[in-house]
């Protein structure tokens, strides 16, 4: 692999017509200010290499979703006054807008060329900030999701002839389409670690949620109560991840991280940090590289404070798919802010960081079953690991 080819985002700025409208929280302008924000900070192209979308191929769609629920989405694209409410279009969360076909489909193409250029070892990383739109179902838009890109990746590996892929899922909200287009798949592990579906959209992802028909073990939950910080999110993830995926085996490692578990996103109730999300996103490379050859495709996904965190949490993770991780304590470009400043019109951070220490409890350091966290962990153990040929209480 030539030095400087190592790792890719696919991405152009036709990608911005995945627009649900000005009062949408999904703002395509978190996207346009996260690679203005990687550009400016060198991010792009002194670390990862930008590629074109190619063109969408239509029949990459067959692979997940259902046909009549595609031309439903085309007829809306083509007329968006149309009713189509009985496949989630229109409704507050998915409104109906011209191009919504086009636009929908350019994200899988996006995702689908970063898990390709993957599979065929031209980059070693790849990443699609765009994908992520992990609650779209077979034949329903769900959640801001129309067509479910990282599913639609994953089943084209699966095609290519790949054994085993792991998804993990470090949004907020639950991963439900991914988890229920393959919950009766044993080749993918489905992984999410989100705010429990008492509190927050979509009410599903129990601990005991661990794998259909055929599959058991094929899914991990982990649902978090409202309030987790830095050191209980992390505690929980190194509690459960590392050891699911090691068991599991993967030969590609596909992530989404959406970063609406941020204290200031206005959508959900999780009080991470930049520096808790970005250790995430070192922990996942680590383990991409540790089980999968370093073979990785991550995507974007939710995250709602559009100018405050989207951009830097998304460098961040652009700077790592990279493999030269910046410093937190880096400057925030004074060229950006006065770009933020003219298009957004608030005043966003100075540096990269938010001051916060990632640290953590190792749960080797024993168990509290006082601690709503605790309990949340060792069910999930409880429930899944035994399917994976895990031992939940050592």
């Amino acid at each position: 692999m030539p030095p400087g080819c190592e790792s890719c985002s696919v991405y152009d700025d036709a990608m911005t017509a995945y627009d649900f409208g000005p009062h949408h929280p999904m703002a395509p302008v978190r996207i346009e200010l996260t690679m203005r924000l990687a550009r400016a900070l060198g991010v792009i192209p002194d670390m990862v290499t930008q590629v074109q979308t190619p063109a969408a191929d239509d029949g990459l769609l067959d692979l997940v979703h259902h046909p009549e629920y595609v031309a439903a989405v085309r007829r809306v694209s083509d007329d968006p006054e149309r009713d189509a409410m009985r496949f989630g279009l229109g409704s507050d969360d998915n409104p109906t807008f011209a191009g919504m076909h086009e636009a929908s489909a350019r994200v899988v193409a996006a995702t689908v060329e970063a898990a390709r250029r993957v599979h065929a070892g031209e980059q070693l990383h790849a990443a699609s900030v765009c994908g992520g739109l992990h609650h779209a179902m077979p034949g329903m838009a769900s959640g801001f999701c129309v067509y479910n890109d990282v599913a639609v990746a994953i089943a084209w590996l699966l095609e290519q002839g790949v054994e085993r892929v792991a998804y993990v899922d470090v949004d907020v909200h639950h991963g439900d389409g991914v988890q229920h287009i393959f919950y009766e798949d044993p080749r993918v592990l489905t992984v999410s670690i989100h705010e429990t579906p008492q509190t927050l959209f979509p009410g599903t992802g129990a601990p005991t949620d661990v794998g259909g028909a055929g599959a058991p073990g094929s899914a991990l939950n982990v649902a978090l109560p409202p309030g987790t910080e830095d050191a209980g999110w992390l505690r929980a993830f190194h509690a459960t991840v590392p050891a699911a995926l090691r068991a599991f085996g993967p030969q590609v490692l596909v992530t989404q991280h959406g970063c609406d578990g941020h204290m200031s996103d206005p959508l959900a109730h999780l009080m991470l940090s930049i520096d808790g999300q970005r250790a995430s996103y070192l922990a996942l490379h680590d383990l991409a590289h540790e089980l999968c050859s370093g073979r990785w495709l991550a995507t974007g996904g939710g995250g709602y404070s559009v100018a405050d965190v989207v951009p830097r949490a998304w460098t961040h993770l652009l700077s790592v798919v990279g493999g030269r991780p910046l410093d937190p304590q880096v400057s925030v470009p004074e060229s950006w802010r006065t770009y933020v400043r003219e298009m957004v019109g608030t005043s966003p951070p100075t540096v990269m960081t938010d001051g916060c220490e990632a640290t953590y409890r190792d749960w080797q350091d024993g168990f509290d079953p006082a601690s709503w966290l605790d309990r949340s962990v060792q069910a999930t153990r409880v429930a899944a690991f035994p399917g994976l040929g895990l031992d939940p209480l050592h």
